[in-house]
């Protein structure tokens, strides 16, 4: 099976460094087939015959062994990631200055970062709960200082229990799952 791990806060402003050539490296000798990954901010595809909770465990202890500071995890079987993408609203697909989604990760409180994000007053932006991720649109760039999304969200104790990728690094993963 097809797993898609997205790992939350390494290599962002030059801390918490994970190098990808040799986190592939790692996750290739723990096991794991057909490693790639996308971009240096932790994107990570492989393959295992293990169960999702299995295989989370095996990445989170492997990360936890090989690091000196937490990497949290959220993993998806490919089928649940392009599935999460297919049931998306059209405001995802249409003209929207910028799209993040903030996937949970492992053990994240999801009623609790509902509740977090239906109790803010939304500007020009939009947002969608999925299975696996929140995801926010923000409508036109000039307004984008004057959205929840940036005056609310780094505030929020749930902010560093979930990894963020812009709408572009989304499609781009989906797509190399697509191709294989």
């Amino acid at each position: 099976m097809e797993y898609v791990a997205l790992l939350r806060g390494i290599n962002v402003g030059g801390t918490n460094k994970v190098v990808m050539s040799e986190l592939r490296e790692q996750v290739a000798a723990a096991g794991f087939g057909r490693v790639r990954t996308y971009i240096n901010s932790g994107n990570l595809l492989f393959e295992a015959e293990a169960s999702r909770e299995d295989v989370a465990q095996r990445v989170e202890d492997l990360l936890a062994r090989r690091y000196d500071f937490p990497i949290r995890v959220a993993l998806l079987t490919a089928q649940d990631y392009l599935e999460e993408l297919h049931n998306l609203p059209d405001w995802w697909h249409g003209d929207v200055a910028r799209r993040d989604a903030l996937f949970y990760t492992r053990g994240l409180d999801r009623d609790h970062v509902r509740q977090r994000i239906e109790a803010m007053e939304l500007g020009d932006e939009a947002v969608y709960f999925g299975e696996h991720a929140v995801f926010w649109g923000k409508f036109h760039e000039k307004e984008f200082l004057k959205t929840a999304y940036h005056k609310r969200l780094l505030r929020e104790d749930f902010y560093r229990e979930v990894t963020i990728r812009s709408g572009s690094t989304v499609e781009k993963i989906a797509a190399m799952l697509a191709r294989e």
